[in-house]
């Protein structure tokens, strides 16, 4: 019975063992990272705002990226006004790690894996820049809403879209064909 049960489940225990340890893996590695820097502003982290305040830019609101001297994190400004202070929990690893480890953890073939991956990384990147350069529209004219907006609003959003990929790499990409019923 044991045995049994063991074989039932054993799918289930490789995925959790799988996940956890790659995900403490991951964020130990990231931590790491991040120390590195001694203070200041990751290189992710730039990236990231540098890319916001691109696309701000294009929709005519000229704003400035420049690096807060007393911490690590980069201001967005708009007319000489701080009006986001992006540090590394905005730069989007942590839910591509989350992400990665996944998929990785659920398994699949190597080839599904080298597109599927850098793809979703990529959503994830591209959704991570609209979500900061919506949250500079609300801090500029709805400062009052901007922590529940930030804490919530934009959290379950990236994180449904994180949850998105994950139901298309287990139900489409990587599910198995359905059996037909034979009469």
């Amino acid at each position: 019975m044991l045995n049994n049960m063991w074989n039932e489940f054993k799918p289930a225990f490789r995925f959790l063992l799988v996940f956890l340890g790659l995900y403490l893996a991951g964020n130990i590695l990231y931590g790491l990272w991040i120390r590195s820097f001694q203070g200041l502003p990751d290189p992710a982290t730039w990236v990231v705002t540098n890319q916001t305040a691109k696309v701000l830019d294009m929709l005519g609101y000229p704003v400035t990226v420049v690096q807060n001297m007393q911490g690590p994190t980069v201001y967005l400004l708009h007319k000489n006004r701080v009006v986001l202070n992006i540090y590394e929990g905005c730069n989007g690893i942590n839910v591509m790690i989350v992400f990665v480890v996944f998929v990785v953890a659920f398994g699949g073939g190597v080839k599904k894996l080298g597109w599927f991956l850098p793809a979703g990384i990529v959503i994830i990147h591209l959704s991570n820049i609209v979500r900061i350069a919506l949250l500079y529209f609300v801090a500029v004219g709805y400062r009052h809403y901007f922590y529940y907006v930030h804490k919530y609003v934009f959290t379950a959003t990236i994180y449904l879209i994180v949850f998105l990929l994950w139901v298309v790499w287990v139900a489409i990409i990587n599910g198995k064909p359905k059996k037909t019923a034979t009469v």
